[in-house]
């Protein structure tokens, strides 16, 4: 008899039924023995009665050390409940009966856990009685491991294509990662340039979070917001009696922010006064509340962005030159959505999952045609605008791919901004000059198609008008 089976059947008086009931056996065996899965049998205490081979190569134990013992001693957790029972009675297959697919871990021999995908069905008599059951296992370690790798190559393709949550793989923006990373190892002041909608203040929070002030906090305020009076008070703080309405003294932005970093966004709108003081600031580390003489050490970082032109303002009178260059210890230049067309298509994947998992609908992307528009518009409202639009065709699209319908107007009808220097009566010149066709690439982020419609010619005319005036294909 098979060391993996036992039988307490006998056919004596049967020759004929005999011969036929051991090529039977003889072929179960023979099933049992060579299954890629793993397979038992326990009896109505729990006590193993069989143990194949594929069971041998999944738990490293043989048939001899396995029949006999009580399956908890392979330690099947999650199973059917956290642990095993101590009594069979409540144990989930005789409690639930049969049962398919329950992923679930056994202790290997060696004593590490391995995962498993475990089907079972009770064995009865013929009163209904449950008298064992029988058991698969299927070892799920390659398919973990695979899972795993898996898991890992997003993350790593996550950490090459995103930064805090500043989504790109455009050279522009990976500029941007790295200037992100030299300012996170500093504690200079940095002053963060780009249009509005860019990012600024991600830009700013990520180059906090990574930065060895990140368990400190992180105080924004936006200058643009706040008259001169009402900026200085919430800057510096006051104390009681400083104004009327100060019942009570108030500690002010500059003394929250300690040990962590102040975001000044919209720098460019202060006014000359607090431009003064905000220079003393950033000269000094000290600080004065309003109504009070006494100065106060502030340990912080100062970070201001400006989807201004400083440098222009200052040429203007408009702003402080030596506050400016206080300001500019470290730039960062965040460029507009036209400057990094080809993160267009991660920018959307990214806003896609977000509205899915917010709206709880399941679109599954957006039409070729749709996206062709979304990569020749020029974006004057840059990734906010973007991220707008695709929450707007979230509004009218409940399943399927968005469509071109489902884009704000001014998407669909291309009402990018026109350039009057190229322009003549609505119509473009026919032999496009070189400086022409320089200041509409950069009006379209050097999308060729765009310009094409925009001097109304092919796109391969537009290469051939740059091949001709020595223009390179991708901006310098």
């Amino acid at each position: 008899m098979n060391k993996y089976l036992a039988t307490d059947e006998t056919h004596e008086n049967h020759p004929h039924r005999l011969s036929e009931n051991i090529r039977y056996e003889n072929l179960a065996e023979l099933l049992f023995e060579t299954m890629a899965e793993g397979m038992f049998t326990v009896n109505a205490n729990r006590i193993i009665t069989s143990w194949n081979r594929s069971m041998e190569q999944i738990t490293g134990y043989k048939a001899s050390e396995a029949v006999g013992k009580n399956c908890q001693h392979f330690e099947f957790n999650r199973c059917f409940q956290d642990n095993c029972p101590p009594d069979f009675k409540e144990c989930g297959i005789f409690a639930i009966g049969n049962v398919d697919g329950k992923r679930c871990m056994l202790k290997h021999k060696e004593g590490h856990m391995v995962p498993i995908l475990k089907n079972a069905r009770l064995i009865t008599d013929n009163e209904g009685n449950a008298i064992g059951a029988v058991e698969t296992v299927t070892d799920l370690t390659e398919l973990e491991t695979t899972r795993l790798k898996v898991e890992e190559a997003e993350r790593k393709l996550g950490e090459r294509y995103q930064y805090g949550n500043i989504i790109g793989k455009s050279r522009a923006i990976k500029q941007v990662f790295a200037a992100i990373k030299a300012a996170a190892a500093s504690d200079a002041t940095i002053l963060v340039e780009g249009e509005s909608g860019t990012g600024k203040e991600l830009v700013t929070g990520a180059i906090h979070h990574h930065s060895h002030r990140n368990g400190g906090p992180f105080v924004v305020v936006n200058c643009a917001s706040l008259s001169e009076s009402l900026l200085e008070s919430e800057l510096y703080g006051h104390t009681k009696g400083a104004f009327t309405g100060a019942i009570r003294d108030r500690i002010g932005r500059f003394e929250e922010a300690s040990g962590g970093t102040v975001f000044l966004d919209e720098i460019g709108e202060i006014s000359p006064y607090m431009q003064i003081k905000l220079l003393r600031v950033l000269q000094e580390r000290k600080i004065e509340r309003v109504g009070d003489s006494r100065l106060r050490d502030i340990d912080i970082r100062v970070i201001a962005a400006t989807h201004r032109n400083l440098f222009d303002r200052v040429q203007n009178g408009l702003f402080r030159e030596d506050l400016y260059y206080r300001l500019k210890v470290f730039p960062i230049r965040v460029p507009s959505l036209r400057e990094r067309k080809e993160d267009i298509f991660l920018l959307v994947d990214h806003f896609l999952k977000l509205q899915n998992q917010k709206t709880g609908k399941c679109l599954q992307g957006i039409a070729a045609n749709a996206m062709r528009l979304l990569m020749d518009y020029s974006w004057p409202g840059n990734v906010r605008e973007l991220e707008n639009a695709i929450e707007h065709a979230f509004v009218l699209r409940h399943r399927g791919l968005i469509e071109v319908p489902d884009l704000p107007i001014e998407i669909r009808q291309m009402t990018a901004p026109t350039i009057s220097s190229v322009e003549t009566g609505g119509a473009y010149s026919a032999n496009i000059t070189r400086n022409e066709l320089l200041q509409l690439l950069d009006h379209c982020g050097w999308n060729k198609a765009a310009v094409a419609r925009q001097i109304g010619k092919s796109r391969t005319s537009v290469w051939k008008y740059m091949k001709k005036y020595a223009i390179p294909l991708k901006k310098e």
